[in-house]
């Protein structure tokens, strides 16, 4: 549902749509619905959002915005992520609250993962 001035979607840039659609559906079962050749979108992710064709990247040492997965399995997460082609830019770190690694996509767009300590001890 649409809510009133509560933000509703995300654009990325991607220079390889096609590798950063493979990525997102082997690490977090995305599926994708394509706009032509140089747009694609994902929906039910928690935020919907899209891909479109760019040879620029989202990162924070360029001061992009960080998006930031949660995940009750901080390991397995990040272990998924590796076997699906990702690039861990930053290792697990612990962090008031709870731990996070950073990770880059296959057009080189940066995003995180953390988890709450709590669930985290209990899984681990």
């Amino acid at each position: 549902m649409n809510e009133h001035e509560k933000l509703n979607y995300v654009e990325f840039p991607a220079s390889d749509i096609p590798a950063t659609k493979t990525f997102f559906t082997k690490a977090f079962g995305w599926n994708f619905q394509d706009f032509g050749d140089e747009y694609t979108a994902f929906s039910d992710q928690g935020l919907d959002g899209g891909f479109f064709k760019s040879d620029q990247s989202s990162q924070t040492q360029n001061g992009a915005a960080l998006m930031v997965f949660y995940s009750k399995n901080l390991e397995q997460t990040r272990a998924s992520v590796e076997a699906a082609g990702g690039n861990i830019c930053k290792p697990i770190f612990s962090f008031p609250g709870g731990r996070r690694f950073h990770f880059l996509e296959p057009s080189g767009n940066e995003f995180a993962v953390w988890s709450d300590l709590q669930e985290d001890q209990q899984i681990g």
